[in-house]
């Protein structure tokens, strides 16, 4: 399965669950989320009783579009994951918490993740001054995420750090605004990730 580049609040609804996919939109209350709670299409204002196979599948969908990874990838994960000592499902979230796009995100460079992605491929990411431009490339504690000097000045970016204000920075990274840059300090424990997942569901749906 390819990468989802259709309406991003289309899949929210129908997922009815915050993503974060469309972020400064969000932030000011505008998501279709909150205007349109419900799913959809002709007759998305009637839910239907969703099976137990259909929980498990929606939680890894949730996890799937949230990050802004293939099946492929979500696969690779989960078989590391489970490979891992401890809980398979924290392993997950942990693994892909590393993902290089996903600490630019977390580290406030910008609004979303999708923005983040595109910032990476583009190549104005620096992994300890060296550019970067793998979006799944793997983060590791300690290790230094900058922007490159000619684009620290990108709207876009300003406008990322500006939000940090209202929305707050996350416990695992260590963020210099004034310079751009920001130091990834540990892994995240489960506990500490805010989304909307039941990774349960989803060792559930994979251990079948």
């Amino acid at each position: 399965m390819a990468r989802y580049r259709g309406p991003r609040e289309k899949i929210e609804r129908r997922l009815d669950a915050d993503l974060g996919l469309k972020g400064e939109r969000r932030l000011n209350g505008k998501s279709a989320l909150e205007k349109r709670p419900y799913a959809p299409g002709q007759h998305g204002q009637r839910r239907a009783k969703i099976s137990e196979y259909g929980l498990q599948l929606r939680e890894k969908q949730k996890a799937k579009y949230l990050y802004g990874v293939s099946e492929k990838q979500f696969r690779k994960y989960f078989k590391e994951a489970a490979r891992r000592d401890g809980n398979t499902g924290a392993n997950l979230i942990s693994l892909i918490e590393q993902r290089l796009d996903n600490v630019v995100y977390r580290m406030g460079f910008a609004t979303t993740r999708a923005s983040a992605r595109q910032f990476t491929t583009h190549g104005h990411i620096l992994v300890d001054g060296k550019k970067v431009n793998i979006p799944s490339y793997v983060v590791k504690p300690g290790q230094k995420i900058e922007i490159k000097e000619k684009s620290k000045s990108n709207p876009q970016v300003v406008r990322a750090l500006e939000l940090t204000n209202q929305t707050g920075m996350v416990e695992w990274v260590d963020v210099d605004k004034d310079k751009v840059f920001g130091i990834f300090t540990r892994i995240p424990t489960r506990e500490e990730v805010v989304i909307p997942v039941e990774e349960r569901l989803i060792v559930e749906l994979y251990s079948k």
